[in-house]
C-alpha cells in the first residue's frame, strides 16, 4: 500500500511511503472499536461520586413518635429516606471503573480505527519537520495549509526529539499529538484527519502490527 508524502506548505513532494497492508487494510471489527472506547472512557472516570445515606447525614437520631398506637405508619429518626433531608438509598459511592481488556482485542481494534480512517481518505503524510521554539503561529500555518485547521487533528509525530511540536499545538484545541506508542483507538476515532509524520509510519507500523509489543 503507497501513501503520498505531503511537504508542510500542503504541496505534493512526489514521494510516496509503502506501508503494511495489515496497518490500513484489516477487516473492521466494530464490536472490539466499542468495547476498547468504552474502556478508555472508563479509565478517565475519576468515580469520586459520594452521597450521604442515613448512617451519614446530620440530623437527630430520636424517634419522631411511638411505635404504636397512633393509627399511623411507623416512623423512625429524621435521617430516614423516607423523609425530607434525610439520607440517600444506595447512592453512589466511590468506585473504580477501570476493566482489562485482552493485548489482542486492543490490537485488534486499533487497527480496525486506523483502517477506516484510511477508507475516508483521512490519513495525511507529511514530511518530517521542527521547530526551533514552540510557536503555535507556525503550527496553525502549517494545519492551513494542510487543509485541516477547522477539523480535529491528531498528530503522530516523534514528541520526544520534536518536542517544540508537541508544544506548538497543546494551545490547539482541536489539535491532539501523540508519539506512535501512545496512539489508542479513541484517539484515531475522534480525529476527524490523522497527520502522521513520514519517519512515523515504519514506527507506527511496527507499535500496531507487532503482536509482541507492549502498547498501552
Amino acid at each position: 500500500m503507497e501513501l503520498k508524502v505531503y511537504g508542510i506548505n500542503g504541496n505534493e513532494t512526489g514521494r510516496t511511503v509503502i506501508v503494511n497492508e495489515e496497518l490500513f487494510g484489516t477487516e473492521p471489527n466494530d464490536h472490539v472499536i466499542w468495547l476498547a472506547v468504552r474502556q478508555y472512557l472508563a479509565d478517565q472516570r475519576q468515580g469520586t461520586h459520594k452521597s450521604k445515606e442515613r448512617s451519614e447525614v446530620s440530623g437527630s437520631t430520636k424517634k419522631l413518635k411511638r411505635q404504636k398506637g397512633t393509627g399511623g405508619a411507623r416512623a423512625g429518626d429524621t435521617n430516614s429516606p423516607t423523609i425530607k433531608g434525610g439520607g440517600r438509598v444506595f447512592g453512589p459511592r466511590p468506585r473504580d471503573y477501570r476493566f482489562k481488556l485482552n493485548k489482542k482485542v486492543k490490537r485488534l481494534a486499533r487497527l480496525s480505527a486506523l483502517t477506516y480512517k484510511s477508507r475516508e481518505n483521512n490519513i495525511i503524510v507529511v514530511e518530517d519537520f521542527s521547530f526551533e521554539a514552540p510557536k503555535t503561529k507556525k503550527m496553525i500555518e502549517i494545519l492551513s495549509a494542510l487543509k485541516v485547521q477547522d477539523k480535529k487533528t491528531l498528530l503522530i509525530v516523534d514528541t520526544i526529539k520534536e518536542k517544540f511540536v508537541s508544544l506548538s499545538a497543546r494551545n490547539l484545541q482541536k489539535a491532539n499529538v501523540m508519539s506512535p506508542e501512545l496512539v489508542n483507538t479513541y484517539a484515531v476515532l475522534n480525529a476527524n484527519k490523522l497527520i502522521i509524520s513520514e519517519s512515523m509510519i515504519k514506527e507506527l507500523e511496527r507499535v500496531c502490527t507487532n503482536s509482541s509489543f507492549r502498547n498501552l
